[in-house]
């Protein structure tokens, strides 16, 4: 089974041809179908040959379809200070992400 370890959103992801992975959001205009490619390949495994990147391997490229974009479930962020007259603040926050399923690993 033939599998690729890819860089994106400073994240590392270990696919195979099939797999739906959650990634950060790509800065830029897409929308669900589009085709999105990964060119930062670190490491490719076809169940013969291993190949490694330094950092990455040239030529290499995985494809795959974005299925969803969304934004995950609500964070609260709390600040504290103690002994101090500001008090606490409260926040929160929604991370985007994008979920792709992989097509093609070469």
């Amino acid at each position: 089974m033939e599998f690729a370890v890819i860089q994106t959103g400073g994240k590392q992801f270990s696919v195979s041809k099939g797999d739906v992975i959650t990634i950060e959001k790509i800065i830029g205009e897409y929308k669900e179908g589009d085709k999105i490619v990964f060119d930062k390949v670190l490491l490719v495994d076809n169940g013969k040959d291993t190949t490694i990147g330094t950092p990455y391997i040239p030529k290499a490229e995985v494809s795959g379809t974005i299925t969803k974009i969304g934004r995950s479930a609500k964070v609260e962020v709390v600040k504290y200070r103690q002994k101090n007259r500001s008090g606490s603040t409260r926040n929160t926050h929604r991370q985007p992400f994008f979920k792709v399923k992989i097509e093609t690993v070469k």
